[in-house]
């Protein structure tokens, strides 16, 4: 990696480029582009040359809410070389590097790979892998089975399952996990998942390779372990680019960019060049000066007017060349969907306590239910004040507690294997329709489940199946609009804690503005105008209907506060309540969006 002055001369680094590509570097096999069948396929924009792998940025910077916290630089890294990034804490080593992996636009300047022009990327790019700190793997499934389903995600459309299944295998073999193959990813060590992470991304042979902090919270060890494995990938033709704040790693580094705090350029190049230039022994004590001696303005002054800067300065790099578009076929949506719809039953089968969650709860609201109200309460002639209402009241609202619940922790506990699999080209539509799909099937179970043992106990009256019909029809409805408004929450807060806290937020509402503990016609304005809104309302409309609870009004007195609320038929209700489910879909789907798009926060 090299700091370049944006005055020197363009013909020195483009004959240096054109001279590297006569210099082919040596890949191993497994590192080859995916193949189909007999055909190579490549999954870059162009067909892999010697000097595949190349990074400038071109005076770059980045400021965030008009605080600068990056400052104009220019770097480049050469195919094949191992790179760190290092400084302490607020040092803008992640904004960097998530610049130079086309992550997220620079405010100025621009980057290149191979010489073309990269915005932040919208669309898949197999030839880049990017690693965050975070698990970007499922942690219920057995290594093998999460690489699989990662495989069929990112490799081109057409793709056998036998060469999917080959090279999952050569990636673990190569990542020394095969004897991993069947263990949980949860029950791995923390060295052996920051593997797994890596084997997620190199399923796709990148030949840009970008990672953050791949040795955050790895004992000395395991930390070593894999540096020596991104060392190696480098010795095989793969430009590596990693953030640190360790300097135990950076010796097995071609290069370390050290950065001052706020994002100024302190230093680039070899580890032996930095102790020479820091004068110290030990690259932990760099550390120490950046942060106690001079301005950060000052050390970005000093290294520009250095000899190690002036004596390593290469020509600027190449004229841009022009964007190509890939002609690799991609996983189709329905593709998608249907694979990530197998994927979330897997996961959940093998999660035993959310299983347990999901089934249990419906078991347990029932029971209470059950307990809670009489047997005869639809008996016109000694029905209690009120008691079918809110009989009905409460099953249209334990159809709403149902879906809310198992929607809530979907997105949020994944949310950076979902932006990782986006940047692979993951439709965000086919994500939202799998988690909607998978476990619209067990809330029809539970709704069935609820409404077959009240009426088996007497609970609910003895009315045709056709109307029994009816209301498993509007439970199910509503049921599904409250999944995917958990679906909105879940996509739109940060953690779970953050999900837990909306549940209350989000069932308060429907409790006192669903129409059944104060009626409707008793509400003042602006709670009628809320009750509109909120699909408890309906359902519960709907579901009174069915029942013909206008009936009672005529023997149970209390009955008549509710007007003209069981008058009429479903179809409005029923309306409303699609309507819902399609709307917050919409709006979950516009959310992730946003949050996935380049330049996004990744909290």
């Amino acid at each position: 990696m090299r700091r370049r002055n944006r005055r020197t001369d363009d013909q020195g680094m483009t004959k240096r480029v054109q001279e590297s590509r006569k210099s082919p570097v040596t890949t191993e096999s497994a590192f080859e582009p995916p193949t189909v069948g007999r055909v190579g396929i490549c999954l870059s924009d162009h067909a892999p040359e010697a000097a595949d792998g190349r990074v400038d940025a071109v005076d770059v910077s980045r400021s965030v809410g008009g605080r600068q916290i990056l400052q104009e630089l220019s770097l480049s890294v050469e195919p094949g070389e191992l790179v760190a990034i290092a400084g302490g804490s607020g040092a803008g080593k992640s904004t960097l590097l998530e610049i130079l992996a086309g992550l997220q636009p620079p405010s100025a300047g621009e980057v290149r790979h191979d010489g073309v022009v990269r915005g932040a990327r919208v669309v898949a790019d197999s030839r880049i892998g990017y690693v965050p700190q975070d698990d970007i793997i499922h942690l219920e499934m057995p290594l093998r089975r999460t690489l699989r389903y990662a495989a069929r995600l990112r490799l081109p459309a057409g793709t056998s399952a036998a060469e999917a299944d080959r090279i999952v295998d050569e990636t673990m073999q190569d990542l020394d996990l095969a004897d991993r193959a069947e263990v949980p990813v949860r029950a791995l060590s923390g060295g052996q998942r920051k593997r797994a992470s890596i084997a997620v991304e190199l399923l796709t042979r990148p030949r840009l390779f970008f990672l953050d902090e791949p040795t955050s919270g790895l004992d000395p060890s395991t930390a070593a372990d894999v540096m020596r494995l991104l060392h190696r990938l480098s010795r095989r033709g793969v430009t590596v680019v990693l953030t640190t704040h360790e300097p135990a790693g950076i010796d097995r580094c071609d290069r370390v960019v050290f950065l001052a705090r706020d994002g100024h350029l302190a230093f680039t190049g070899s580890p032996t060049e930095a102790r020479r230039y820091f004068g110290v022994e030990d690259l932990a004590e760099v550390y120490d000066r950046l942060a106690r001696e001079h301005t950060p303005q000052i050390w970005a002054e000093r290294f520009a007017d250095s000899s190690e800067n002036s004596d390593a300065r290469p020509g600027s790099a190449p004229p841009p060349l022009p964007a190509t578009r890939s002609d690799v076929k991609r996983t189709g949506m329905v593709q998608q969907w249907w694979l990530l719809t197998r994927r979330n039953v897997d996961v959940l089968l093998r999660n035993r306590l959310t299983l347990a969650v999901l089934l249990g709860s419906p078991v347990l609201v029932t029971a209470m239910m059950a307990t809670l109200f009489q047997r005869g309460a639809f008996d016109p002639r000694s029905a209690a004040d009120l008691g079918p209402a809110q009989i009905v009241f409460w099953i249209a609202f334990a159809g709403f507690f149902f879906g809310l619940t198992y929607g809530l922790l979907q997105i949020v506990g994944e949310m950076a294997v979902f932006r990782q699999e986006r940047l692979a080209g993951l439709s965000v539509s086919a994500y939202v329709a799998s988690k909607v799909t998978a476990l619209l099937p067990v809330l029809a179970g539970v709704s069935g489940l609820l409404l077959g043992v009240l009426r088996a106990l007497g609970r609910l009256p003895a009315v045709g199946w056709h109307v029994y019909a009816f209301l498993f029809v509007t439970i199910v409805i509503e049921a599904t609009s409250a999944l995917v408004l958990g679906l909105l929450a879940s996509a739109a807060v940060s953690n779970a804690a953050q999900a837990a806290l909306a549940l209350p937020m989000l069932c308060f509402p429907q409790v006192l503005f669903g129409g059944a503990i104060v009626p409707v016609d008793e509400m003042a304005v602006p709670g009628r105008l809320m009750s509109l809104g909120l699909s408890n309302r309906h359902a519960f409309e709907a579901l009174g209907r069915d029942l013909d609870l206008d009936r009672y009004s005529a023997t149970v007195p209390a009955m008549s506060a509710y007007g003209d609320t069981f008058r009429g038929g479903t179809g409005g209700s029923l309306l409303a309540l699609a309507s819902f489910a399609v709307g917050l879909t919409l709006a979950t789907v516009w959310v992730l969006d946003r949050r996935s798009r380049p330049g996004a926060s990744r909290r």
